[in-house]
């Protein structure tokens, strides 16, 4: 993907949510992705639709955009995407529960793991999708969501990812496309712990809890607007 598309498509994305961004504010200021579950509520996982494309060869990408119920919600609709999980990576603790990453003493964010096709979508693409749908800037918070856990971070799993997510960060910066510095980490992934199953396919099977219906639900109309071209054929 050329940088000139790269940056048109930020530009585009950044001005629409300048738009939404008020009444979104006003609306989530009572709601926070930690406050939105029942832990005493298990909610069964929907088996994910396979990818109808056969492939011999995925890659995997690990990102942490704040909450994860918002980054598996916009990496499910892109084509070529197989199956996203929702998880913890970067702490230091085996097999945290959601409530011991809550707490922030774990050192855990909240990642999504993807498992794509590159021969249907990039890695380049998918930090374009990462970096679009979350503010970089913000350190240790998104929206009202705040804390570690929900800190902006790029888990890399080989040196390819690592010089494509560096490289595409230093642009981004250098364009000024963000009135303050990108803070976004960027590390070698280590472990993945699949959070518990009420967390996986949230938003499709929660879409009209609080937080699905006013906080994922205008950021994901606002991602398939951008990406229309991307998405996958319903």
């Amino acid at each position: 993907m050329h940088n000139r598309d790269f940056f048109n498509f930020t530009t585009n994305y950044m001005k629409y949510t300048a738009l939404l961004l008020p009444l979104i504010t006003v609306v989530s200021t009572l709601i926070s992705c930690a406050q939105q579950h029942n832990e005493s509520t298990i909610v069964p996982q929907m088996k994910e639709k396979a990818n109808m494309q056969t492939t011999t060869h995925t890659d995997t990408a690990t990102f942490g955009a704040g909450c994860f119920w918002c980054v598996e919600a916009v990496f499910q609709q892109l084509d070529g995407v197989i199956k996203v999980e929702s998880g913890y990576s970067g702490g230091s603790v085996s097999n945290p529960s959601y409530k011991e990453v809550c707490s922030g003493t774990t050192g855990h964010a909240e990642v999504c793991q993807i498992t794509y096709n590159p021969a249907v979508i990039t890695y380049e693409e998918l930090l374009q999708a990462f970096w679009q749908t979350h503010d970089p800037t913000t350190l240790n918070k998104q929206g009202n969501d705040v804390g570690t856990q929900y800190r902006s971070v790029v888990y890399y799993h080989n040196d390819t990812q690592k010089m494509l997510a560096e490289k595409y960060k230093k642009e981004l910066d250098d364009a000024k496309l963000w009135p303050n510095p990108i803070v976004t980490e960027i590390s070698a992934f280590t472990k993945f712990y699949k959070a518990e199953d009420y967390h996986q396919n949230y938003y499709n099977e929660n879409g009209q809890q609080p937080y699905c219906a006013f906080v994922i639900r205008p950021k994901v109309e606002k991602f398939e607007k951008v990406f229309k071209n991307k998405l996958k054929k319903k």
